[in-house]
């Protein structure tokens, strides 16, 4: 089985190397099914992987195949090789599953553009770097994969590069990513100094049965420089910035970073170290305190942003913080099965949005929308339904997620945590299903030159979303309270202290077994509170907003501004690093390093203009050379006596 996983990263590869060196010459529909069909071959046979594991003893889902040996350098050694366990089995069905959806999607959405080709190539080593992150079994081949992916979506985003937003935006994702990566490179060094190895399985095994006592210093810094890789990636505060820009590359690659991909990197980073954090207890309340500020925070602006895109954006955000209050309190697996329906869910959430944006003609602003549900029925049906999955009602699978979460939150951490995650959620049901209203119901408020041009998307676009919903409303029963798949097949991986059956002596406490269903009712009453709110003020009194957006004039404007933090750090810290940087390029690049290069030159000029002088051409001045150099000779022959 183990030897079937190469296979998984090597289709991708062959795609990305076909079309990005012969799909210019090639036809759309074959750059598309080259594209598709490599993702959809990695899909089967991380099918056949699934089903190999599953028909194991959970104590033997472990398997490592070594492909090369990498980096031999004094003591440090490192070999490129993969690893296959339940989390990683579950990440590759994941993104390859849902990376075909949207490649499937992609191929009607960018039809028309100049850059098909291109576009796909991208895709697909977008596709690879993420499977290279999730199977690798070590530190140093992850990282690879880390910035390979960051390096994708730097392509991506900025693929309309001739739009200054789009460039400025994929420069941007990739500076504040660098930012991060910056402490895993620290994290790296520190764990290779502290356990003599970057191999997954050996410093786990160290770490657990080592010499390293609950709260240790070492661990707790490994673990922090860890956490900040993380914020990077998933777009957790303060490193969060560079996700609502995203928004500029095209919405199938918005749809595979946000949902399956790249933002949740960190979170499954998070969750395969968890030995290491839960020998921290520091790093674990930092994760589970910047888990529900971000929740609350980026749920807070989605509450007044107006375009579509950006709205699930800061959600998208906003449900990462989820996951990572999750792994913060110890429910690692609360935290991959958030992941795993955030991905269908908001997958299908952004290439609806994606949907409308192509039937409006590229219209993006909700305040030009409104009554849609009738020209495009197919998207609105799947929309309402990642809508309704994202809030938390039940049965869909955003409820169980969630609910899970939330109740993990209060028995394993405080009721500070719960309280925090209540509120945003019940935020996240209100600004979505405002998003949906807005754009779907009430009065047309469509531009005429858009309006006649509305039409429903083709199927290679309505399809995907079709799964999609489907995934979205039958996902959640994989976490049913009580007899949940998702915690057997991730026990392996977790132990114990993940499982989400708490029990009074695992939470440090005793709760009545009647608990889990009490907060079950009550996150469902939560989320209906937002919807109803959001029906009274989009639907029944759409005049309502307009009014408390006057009588909150600074709360709308500082939300709608999103608290101005962009502004903050180009005061703090872009506009002074490009100060310094002006200083340095003047004083030390132009100055010294171009003042000591160009001197030479001149030097070497001055010289050669100056010796010129002894080759003009007449026989008088190159006999008196030649006189003068034989009384030197004479005179030194002399004096030399």
């Amino acid at each position: 089985m183990i030897d079937l996983v190469a296979l998984i990263l090597l289709f991708p590869i062959i795609g990305t190397a076909i079309n990005g060196l012969i799909g210019k010459r090639l036809q759309k529909e074959t750059v598309g099914y080259i594209a598709c069909g490599a993702i959809g071959l990695s899909f089967l046979v991380s099918l056949l992987v699934f089903c190999g594991l599953l028909l194991l003893p959970a104590d033997q889902r472990l398997f490592e195949k070594q492909l090369f040996s990498w980096i031999e350098s004094g003591s440090f050694k490192s070999a490129a090789g993969l690893q296959v366990d339940p989390l990683s089995t579950l990440m590759i069905l994941v993104v390859t599953g849902v990376g075909f959806l949207i490649h499937i999607y992609s191929i009607g959405y960018m039809h028309h553009d100049k850059g098909y080709h291109r576009y796909f190539c991208y895709l697909n080593l977008f596709t690879f770097s993420m499977l290279l992150l999730v199977l690798s079994n070590n530190f140093l081949l992850m990282f690879i994969g880390w910035e390979a992916v960051g390096l994708c979506s730097y392509l991506l985003i900025g693929f309309w590069f001739e739009k200054k937003s789009a460039s400025d935006a994929a420069k941007k994702a990739f500076v504040v990513n660098r930012v991060g990566d910056f402490g895993f490179v620290l994290s790296v060094m520190l764990i290779f100094l502290t356990f003599h190895s970057v191999d997954f399985t050996e410093v786990f095994s160290a770490a657990s049965h080592g010499n390293f006592e609950v709260g240790s210093f070492t661990v707790t810094i490994i673990t922090l420089l860890l956490f900040m890789g993380a914020t990077g990636k998933s777009a957790q505060i303060p490193l969060y910035t560079w996700l609502p820009d995203a928004m500029e590359g095209p919405t199938p690659v918005s749809a595979l970073i946000h949902a399956a991909t790249m933002v949740t990197a960190g979170v499954y980073m998070i969750a395969r170290c968890n030995v290491l954090y839960m020998l921290s207890p520091f790093t674990m309340t930092v994760v589970a305190s910047i888990g529900a500020v971000t929740a609350l925070f980026a749920a807070s602006i989605g509450l007044v942003q107006n375009d579509i895109k950006r709205v699930l954006a800061y959600s998208t955000i906003s449900q990462l913080g989820y996951m990572f209050l999750s792994c913060g309190v110890g429910a690692f697996t609360g935290g991959i099965f958030h992941l795993m329906t955030h991905a269908f869910f908001k997958a299908l959430l952004f290439l609806g949005a994606g949907s409308v944006i192509h039937a409006l003609s590229g219209e993006q602003d909700m305040r030009k929308m409104g009554g849609l549900r009738h020209h495009i029925p197919t998207t609105y049906q799947t929309f309402l339904v990642g809508t309704i999955a994202i809030a938390g009602i039940p049965p869909f699978a955003g409820f169980f997620s969630k609910d899970e979460i939330l109740l993990e939150s209060l028995v394993r951490g405080n009721f500070v945590y719960w309280a925090i995650g209540a509120f945003a959620a019940l935020l996240t049901a209100f600004y979505m299903f405002r998003l949906l209203f807005l754009t779907f119901h009430g009065e047309s408020r469509v531009e005429h030159h858009a309006m006649e041009h509305l039409h429903e998307s083709p199927k290679n676009m309505t399809f995907p979303l079709t799964v999609l919903a489907g995934l979205s409303f039958f996902g959640g029963f994989l976490g049913i309270p009580g007899a949940s798949a998702m915690n057997q097949f991730l026990a392996p991986v977790f132990g114990g202290h993940a499982h989400a059956e708490i029990s009074g002596a695992e939470s440090g406490g005793h709760h009545s077994p009647l608990l889990p269903y009490l907060m079950m009712v009550v996150s469902t009453v939560i989320a209906l509170a937002g919807i109803y709110l959001a029906y009274q003020m989009y639907i029944k009194k759409p005049e309502l907003p307009g009014k408390l957006a006057q009588r909150f004039y600074i709360i709308y404007k500082l939300l709608l501004n999103r608290y101005y933090v962009d502004e903050i750090y180009d005061i703090l810290f872009v506009n002074p690093t490009k100060r310094i940087s002006v200083q340095l390029w003047k004083s030390v690049d132009a100055g010294v390093i171009d003042g000591s290069v160009n001197g030479i030159a001149r030097l070497v000029g001055w010289f050669g203009n100056t010796l010129r002088y002894l080759q003009t051409g007449y026989i008088r001045n190159y006999a008196f050379y030649i006189v003068v150099g034989c009384l030197c000779i004479i005179v030194f022959a002399v004096l030399g006596r």
